[in-house]
């Protein structure tokens, strides 16, 4: 391997950990909270999870608001981060067959589903709020509200577009094992609540 190409591996390595120390600053309660760590058995685009999907999608907000920051437009950057790493918190996998009536609309249901999630679980800001509700328009038909919800919005396009092309994934021979513990882990949940309950 070149001397060249070390120095740029290692230049991507250090960015990939500075990302992932802004975003754990900003979200370590989420980042480490039960509900959000099972995004991990749901499959979002391609054979990426939901989690992987959101963590990606913080990376790439993140590294957008910081290119825009150079121009002078500044953002919050934590209710970025908050609002990218919720924006898919569904808590289901659109995929499977228990939840086949949504799969068809599932683009237009999700983002008030991940609100209203998020809403139970966190405290959320305004912008947090934004984030999440309009992440998917033109779908959502109202447009996001402020720079923060636009950021997180195309960097949710420009992930969502690599992850179902298949440029950027997670390994392939997880991808059953995934879907078939995340029935099964979906229905252990269900029959606890219903215990509980």
């Amino acid at each position: 391997m070149s001397d060249k190409r070390i120095y740029r591996e290692n230049r991507n390595i250090n960015r990939r950990r500075e990302l992932q120390r802004i975003i754990r600053n900003h979200a370590a309660d989420i980042l480490d909270s039960r509900n959000y760590r099972r995004t991990k058995y749901h499959i979002q685009h391609g054979n990426m999870s939901v989690r992987q999907h959101t963590i990606n999608v913080a990376r790439c907000s993140v590294a957008m608001s910081e290119r825009l920051q150079k121009f002078g437009i500044q953002c919050n950057q934590r209710a970025l981060v908050r609002g990218a790493l919720l924006h898919d918190y569904f808590l289901y996998d659109w995929h499977d067959k228990a939840h086949l009536e949504i799969h068809n609309l599932h683009g237009f249901y999700h983002p008030g589903i991940a609100l209203d999630n998020a809403s139970r679980e966190y405290t959320l800001s305004p912008l947090e709020r934004d984030i999440i509700k309009k992440h998917m328009w033109p779908l959502t038909v109202v447009p996001p509200m402020c720079r923060e919800a636009w950021i997180v919005t195309a960097a949710d396009k420009y992930c969502s577009l690599l992850e179902t092309l298949r440029i950027q994934g997670e390994k392939k021979a997880h991808h059953k094992k995934r879907r078939s513990e995340n029935s099964i882990k979906d229905r252990e949940h269900e029959v606890s609540e219903q215990i509980s309950s």
